[in-house]
């Protein structure tokens, strides 16, 4: 198609600006990718509008996908499950190094469009991709080295008694706007691997990579119809898709509202396997014992990397009140000087995200909360989304902007008196998805780390993956696990065979 491939040769900053510049006031096209295929909008002229959020502009127009076209992909998908899920460990091996090694070749193309289409730093744009291409090569290795239980049972009838995994089928991959390739990645690698088909929806906010990645799988010969992407929103390709009775199972990442919403959407199909990781709300602890630099610079990066839209930014820092006097101070000139607006840190990704996070800022200056750094932007955004990187004090803690994840640039600083009240703090809230701990006292890494009501709890770091590790959240963070064993877990059905 004329679009993907003049998309593909844009591969540097300066020829996808110039192709930007070239063609202002126009849009092109992401088109779902079916039986590795690009389609052709025919069964409707709806389509949805995106923009860069750096200067605001239209940048691409996506598919609206109808139900038919979405149909289409769950139906090409279970066509294909049936010789996809028999291929060998190693056969499926080989296709994901040879995916892996695609977009390894042109990963600054992905890293380029990533940063255009999401507003994220072309730096950050190029850790994610080697991280999207990571995923690829560590499940290939992965399904090589499985190891079972195997059980004797002695006696008059003596059993051999071992389990047994086959994959569960079509899935649905729903990922989010704020690390499309990764995340998405992160479901396509395991679903591939343990031999599952999947229909593949990335947010359609962010739909670019998504649309190069189809390319990907096309180079790479991936047999038709085993992964398949559609792009569209939520309440309608979305929707669609995991409602369907062909798709056995779903992998959400995204807002909670919507994870509510798929659980109650899949309710009546009880075998349908979910995994759904949700938002965060979480929170960094700071001890009086920490080199106070060292802990400055690392709270500032979990709370602002990527503007703060990342779901395990660290957005409540609660510290301890001997250091709270001289921490609070050095975190506002670290920020200061560290994260500047179209230099170090983007925009926020849309419009209708803007005005979200505004509404949270406006809230707290209502709220008369002290703005260390940062104000409420204006209400109308003039040449891109920016939000210059705030934090607030003198929040109080029943307050929607400690409560609520505002996904942004934005956080709050608060301090506490007792190892007690730091663990109260930090699991007084809805959510329980991440969390920091700074301390150099080792028994308290395990005292307080053990006790935060998180899935993932980083001691003196922050984002550090180890890819087979369980990744997920507790409370209204999110149901199951993935990575490593606990995405087998998600991708296979389980049985166990008892041999006399």
């Amino acid at each position: 198609m004329k679009t993907i491939s003049t998309l593909w040769e844009l591969d540097t900053t300066e020829r996808a600006n110039n192709y930007l510049t070239n063609n202002a006031g126009s849009s092109f096209c992401v088109q779902n990718f079916i039986d590795n295929e690009f389609t052709e909008n025919t069964q409707t002229e709806d389509w949805i509008d995106t923009f860069n959020p750096s200067t605001g502009e239209v940048l691409a127009r996506i598919h609206r996908s109808a139900a038919s076209d979405v149909n289409r992909a769950v139906d090409a998908a279970s066509k294909a499950f049936p010789s996809w899920s028999r291929t060998t460990r190693q056969e499926r091996a080989d296709m994901l190094l040879r995916i892996a090694s695609i977009l390894d070749e042109k990963k600054e193309l992905f890293a380029v469009w990533e940063s255009i289409d999401q507003g994220k730093t072309l730096a950050r744009a190029r850790v994610e991709v080697d991280r999207a291409i990571a995923n690829f090569r560590y499940f290939a290795t992965y399904i090589l080295h499985e190891e079972g239980a195997v059980r004797f049972v002695d006696g008059p009838a003596s059993t051999l008694t071992y389990e047994h995994r086959s994959p569960v089928g079509v899935f649905a991959l729903i990922s989010p706007w704020n690390m499309p390739l990764y995340l998405l990645t992160w479901k396509i690698a395991p679903c591939l691997a343990f031999g599952c088909t999947g229909v593949a929806k990335p947010s359609e906010v962010t739909s670019i990579t998504a649309f190069l990645l189809g390319e990907v799988f096309r180079q790479a010969t991936l047999p038709p119809g085993v992964m398949n992407i559609i792009f569209g929103d939520g309440s309608g390709a979305g929707s669609t898709l995991v409602k369907s009775p062909y798709v056995r199972g779903v992998s959400f990442t995204g807002g909670t509202s919507t994870g509510i919403r798929i659980r109650q959407d899949t309710v009546a199909d009880i075998g349908k396997h979910l995994s759904l990781e949700l938002g965060g709300k979480n929170p960094t602890l700071i001890f009086d014992d920490v080199d106070l630099a060292k802990a400055v610079a690392l709270a500032a990066q979990a709370s602002f990397e990527n503007s703060g839209q990342i779901c395990l930014c660290g957005s409540r820092i609660y510290v301890h009140r001997d250091i709270y006097e001289r921490f609070l101070p050095a975190f506002a000139e670290y920020v200061h000087k560290n994260y500047r607006c179209g230099e170090t840190i983007g925009p926020v990704v849309s419009r209708e995200h803007y005005s979200k996070v505004r509404s949270y800022l406006r809230l707290a200056q209502d709220e008369k909360a002290h703005f260390h750094t940062g104000e409420v932007p204006d209400e109308d955004p003039h040449n891109g989304y920016w939000i210059k990187p705030t934090v607030l004090s003198g929040v109080c803690t029943d307050s929607r902007v400690m409560r609520e994840e505002i996904f942004g640039p934005v956080v709050t600083v608060s301090p506490f008196d007792t190892e007690k009240e730091a663990i109260e703090l930090a699991n007084d809230n809805p959510n329980g998805l991440a969390s920091v701990l700074m301390t150099t006292d080792i028994s308290r890494m395990r005292r307080v780390g053990e006790q935060i009501e998180a899935g993932l709890v980083w001691v003196n770091c922050w984002l550090v993956r180890e890819l087979g590790t369980a990744f997920g959240g507790m409370k209204a963070s999110g149901i199951g696990r993935e990575g490593g064993a606990q995405s087998r877990d998600v991708f296979t059905n389980l049985r166990t065979l008892h041999v006399r």
